[in-house]
């Protein structure tokens, strides 16, 4: 069943409660068992990586996945199926580079991911300057269009970027490539802090967010964390959608 993702994700805010969405790459093993599973456990919605050859705002551990997935002969129609398939109940979002929407067509992707019951999808490459079509597409098939937030944004395009993004305003933690850290970045709060001040759309987390500690210290700024490298590194290490839930368990307890 298909969510309007910003109605449901501003309600849970509404009632208090801190926002937990994980990652985990489309086409490695076990994969579609994970998501029942984050979905089992308590995820408020879930990413799923459509993999690409040239994800450059990725690290190791999602680039290895991207590799896996891609030499094993995913595409962007097995995991659409897939998704369908799972007929899950929380919001499912898909993430992706701009390549693999231009080549399907703008139009036609955003149409095909509300076919498969997506609710939402972010384009991680997007500049906002070329977002407008992005947007509209995603208008027109009445899917969330998320769009990402840097710390290195000036007051300004932070603004902008706010009032155009749907579902949720992705803040992104730290300047690099996604990939586990050994502490919070203060870029994390400060970013999420920027971005409270200027909309009233969920904000957001990801990129960084490697421990429940540090979950929990970004949500006592933003509504939610994005979780991806270290659940992907538990899949790919141990093949277990069952323990890789259970890590994710412990982000859950962490923000309760």
């Amino acid at each position: 069943m298909l969510k309007n993702l910003e109605v449901e994700l501003k309600q849970k805010c509404q009632n208090g409660q801190k926002l937990l969405v994980p990652f985990i790459t489309g086409g490695i093993q076990g994969w579609e068992e994970t998501l029942q599973a984050f979905e089992d456990v308590g995820a408020d919605a879930v990413e799923v990586g459509i993999p690409f050859s040239d994800a450059v705002m990725d690290g190791p551990i999602i680039c290895e996945a991207n590799d896996i997935a891609l030499s094993a002969g995913t595409t962007p129609d097995n995991i659409f199926k897939k998704v369908a398939e799972l007929k899950l109940k929380v919001p499912v979002i898909a993430m992706t580079y701009y390549n693999i929407a231009y080549r399907r067509g703008l139009a036609n992707f955003s149409a095909d991911l509300k076919t498969y019951s997506f609710s939402g999808g972010i384009l991680a490459d997007m500049p906002f300057e070329a977002s407008s079509n992005w947007l509209e597409a995603g208008r027109q098939a009445e899917i969330a269009t998320i769009l990402l937030a840097a710390p290195t944004a000036s007051d300004d395009r932070l603004e902008r970027i706010a009032t155009s993004s749907t579902g949720f305003v992705y803040a992104v933690g730290l300047l690099g490539v996604t990939g586990e850290q050994e502490t919070l970045a203060t870029s994390a709060t400060e970013i999420a802090k920027r971005l409270k001040q200027v909309t009233d759309t969920p904000v957001l987390v990801g990129v960084g967010i490697s421990t429940p500690e540090q979950a929990a210290k970004a949500v006592e700024v933003a509504d939610g964390v994005i979780v991806g490298s270290v659940l992907v590194k538990k899949l790919l290490a141990n093949k277990s959608p069952k323990k890789t839930a259970k890590l994710l368990a412990e982000f859950k307890k962490a923000l309760n």
